[in-house]
This record gives C-alpha cells, structure tokens and sequence, in this order.
C-alpha cells in the first residue's frame, strides 16, 4: 500500500510539474509582447514567479524525491539503461526550468533579449522531452 500510494503521489507530482513546465513559456509569450513594466507585465511576472514557486519548485522535489524511492525499491543499484536515458531527460526538464527561471528574471527586470517567437519555440521544449520520458518508461527498450 505505501509503494502505490508513493506512485500515485509521483504521478500526481509529474503532472504538476509538466504543467508548469508547458504553461510557463506560454506566460512569457504574453509577458515578452506587454510593454516593460506596465501593469500587464507587472501581473503576468506575478503569475510566473508563484507558479514557479508555488507549484513548479515544490512539485519537481516530489517527483525527485517520489522518483528516487521508486528506483531504489525496484531496481537498487541495477539501474536498467532506459531509465539512465529516463533520468537524462528528467535533468533535463530541470535544466529547462532554470534556464525558464533566468527569463523570468531577465523579464521581470526589463532586460529580455528574446521575442515572443522565441518563447513560442521554447514551449516545445519540454513537450518533446515528456514525449521521449513517457516513451521510455512505456516501451523500456534497453
């Protein structure tokens, strides 16, 4: 009963954190479009600064630490190459959402260099990182 509800909260932990993940850039598209600090940047900085901290940061620490558990009850110091691949690809995720956390600085002070398009490009980013995620643990190939 403890390993499955562990799961279910990695799971949960998961979603939350690819949420944030696909939603972030969506806001900075919005936010890099709003003229420097008027009140539609002012709100949309808000709105990238509690997701981060708020959901984001707290959700990506459970799927750590959920993930962590997980590997070490079924598979010990055997780690099969696939999930090797799988972790690669999860520091990834978080690679991302430090790079994300530097925009969103780099906006909330003015000092953005990227376009809107670019951050339409960046949402995609971890849309084909879940996609290769999810496809290695589905498919365990290694």
């Amino acid at each position: 009963m403890i390993y499955k509800t562990l799961e279910l909260i990695h799971i949960v932990a998961v979603i939350a954190w690819m949420a944030g993940l696909l939603y972030l850039p969506r806001l900075f598209v919005y936010h890099a479009q709003a003229a420097a600090q008027s009140d539609t940047a002012k709100t949309l900085g808000m709105m990238e600064l509690r997701l981060l901290r708020i959901i984001m940061n707290p959700a990506m620490i459970v799927t750590y630490l959920s993930g962590i558990f997980l590997t070490w009850v079924n598979f010990g110091l055997a780690v099969p190459v696939w999930l090797w691949m799988k972790i690669i690809l999860v520091l990834g995720l978080s690679a991302f959402q430090g790079i994300a956390t530097g925009w969103h600085k780099d906006l909330v002070a003015g000092t953005n260099s990227h376009p809107s398009s670019f951050f339409r490009g960046m949402n995609e980013v971890p849309t084909v990182l879940m996609i290769l995620i999810v496809a290695l643990v589905v498919f365990q190939p290694f």
